[in-house]
């Protein structure tokens, strides 16, 4: 089966994103699996569900095993409200305070961790006789967002007193989850703070994909669940002894054949000539360049796969266009070029470019269509 999901995009291009729906659902399913039945688990579907589709999978996510979401922005909360997605939502990001009020409309759960972050839950609780839904933000070592671990036991104090609020969880995020040494201390500031305040009926959430895999941490009861969604690895210590869960890649970048032609000997292919051609060459060109999200530095350096066999991306990647060596492989115009597939990750641009899987799948969102699969 195959949908098609129509947003205020051009979908009249032959290159488009397809989404495996069941393979994202398996993934779910493993990571549930691997999780002690007593520990919930939240599924990141921010940055559109890392580039994914999140209106899209959301229902697949919480049916094959979430007990709830995390989102980066209100606005991403609002868009599965608008979708009728009625579980718990967590913005994870920092909230203006002159929108606290929208997230109390929207029934979001948001990130606190300052006085101005009480002040404003209180006025818009007197406004809207609705008490906002929060979680504290701990900063444990990430020195990104969040309430000092010095400052935090205080805070969640005020925070549990405060009759305007709906106090239901506390969280930190780790920054190195590949660097035992450093995620321990992180731990250790947790567990500092954890065991000082009144946890009842509180959710407390500290370990994210990678530190679910490779910690326990006595002082938590849920995970969030994020790449792993996708059927991606997160970076695991050298030395981590664990089983990973079977994964499925949900994620392949594909696009039709728009021109064929041949390069004669010494001539150039693209801008700037970065590829010039050794004899005559069979030259495919699609639509898909970095405008909608491939990077222009993996240029000459990845691989696609076309009826079966594997084609190298030649010459500059240009901003709509790019260009694949197809001699000696029977092609004709509308022939499928799978730029990412079960052959060739989308890890495999990672480690050219020095980045991280996560990068490069919010990138593609640009302008592609998406077609989601069963």
């Amino acid at each position: 089966m195959k949908n098609v999901r129509q947003t205020n995009i051009n979908i009249h291009r032959d290159s488009w994103v397809e989404i495996n729906i069941e393979n994202a659902a398996h993934n779910m399913r493993e990571i549930r699996k691997n999780t002690p039945p007593e520990i919930k688990l939240l599924a990141v579907v921010k940055a559109d569900a890392y580039g994914h589709g999140s209106v899209m999978l959301a229902p697949t996510l919480l049916a094959s095993g979430a007990d709830m979401l995390g989102v980066a922005s209100i606005d991403e909360g609002a868009d599965l409200r608008q979708a009728k997605i009625n579980c718990d939502i967590l913005v994870l990001g920092a909230v203006p305070i002159w929108a606290v009020e929208t997230a109390v409309n929207y029934d979001l759960i948001i990130s606190i961790f300052s006085k101005e972050h009480l002040q404003a839950c209180k006025q818009a609780y007197e406004r809207t006789g609705r008490k906002p839904k929060v979680h504290v933000k701990l900063d444990t070592g990430m020195n990104r967002i969040g309430i000092s671990t010095e400052d935090a036991v205080d805070f969640i104090n005020e925070v549990r007193k405060a009759d305007y609020l709906e106090f239901g969880g506390v969280f930190t995020h780790l920054a190195n989850a590949e660097i035992r040494e450093k995620t321990q201390i992180q731990i250790d500031r947790w567990n500092s703070v954890i065991s000082h305040i009144d946890t009842k009926g509180l959710t407390l959430h500290i370990l994210n994909t990678a530190g679910a895999m490779c910690y326990d941490v006595p002082n938590s009861n849920m995970r969030r669940a994020g790449i792993a969604l996708y059927g991606l690895y997160p970076d695991l210590p050298e030395d981590a002894n664990v089983t990973k869960p079977d994964l499925k890649p949900v994620m392949s970048l594909k696009a039709r054949i728009v021109n064929i032609h041949d390069a004669k000997d010494g001539e150039g292919v693209s801008y700037g000539h970065t590829y010039t051609a050794k004899g005559t060459r069979r030259i495919a060109t699609i639509p898909l360049g970095y405008a909608d999200g491939v990077p222009r530095s993996l240029s000459n350096k990845i691989f696609a796969t076309l009826n079966g066999k594997e084609i190298k991306q030649i010459g500059n990647i240009t901003m709509d266009q790019m260009m694949f060596d197809i001699t000696g492989i029977d092609a004709n115009l509308g022939d499928v070029i799978s730029l990412i597939d079960e052959k060739h990750s989308i890890d495999d641009w990672a480690k050219i470019l020095g980045t991280i899987n996560y990068e490069l799948t919010c990138r593609l969102k640009v302008r592609l269509p998406r077609v989601y699969t069963r």
